[in-house]
């Protein structure tokens, strides 16, 4: 994997601009949502089997996270957390870049043998993380 920085070329499209705003778009919505008193979301997984599904405890984790329990956060579900600090980091570099208008980092095209290995990766973390969830003590979520 190849990370070049450059200038946003004429007519390209602006990822920073856009995975921005639906980040904060995201996260000014949950906030009202369960602001105003709404239902948390329910897990269908959970009520038919009984069983954490891979996102069970997101919201908790969510919550903890942006009331800075990181702990907490990190306890509810790990790949959340990782998910929620990977989405702050970009949120930062977004602003920095939009604000002072510097070169964009842009991934080169993955090779093959990257392509394996970031599927690998990914599937070992979501059962992992499963696994970690299972081994929560029954009735927790």
């Amino acid at each position: 994997m190849q990370i070049r920085t450059r200038p946003l070329e004429p007519g390209e499209i602006n990822h920073e601009l856009i995975w921005l705003a639906v980040s904060v778009t995201s996260i000014g919505l949950a906030a009202i949502w369960l602001g105003i008193g709404l239902p948390w979301p329910r897990c269908a997984f959970h009520d038919l089997t009984g069983h954490p599904c891979l996102t069970c405890g997101m919201t908790r984790s969510a919550i903890r996270f942006f009331h800075g329990d990181f702990i907490g956060a990190l306890r509810w579900n790990p790949l959340i957390f990782l998910g929620l600090c990977a989405v702050t980091i970009f949120d930062v570099y977004a602003i920095a870049v939009l604000t002072r208008l510097t070169p964009r980092l842009r991934l080169l095209p993955f090779r093959s043998g990257e392509k394996k290995f970031f599927r690998i990766l990914v599937i070992v973390l979501l059962m992992a993380n499963w696994i970690y969830l299972l081994s929560r003590p029954p009735g927790f979520f």
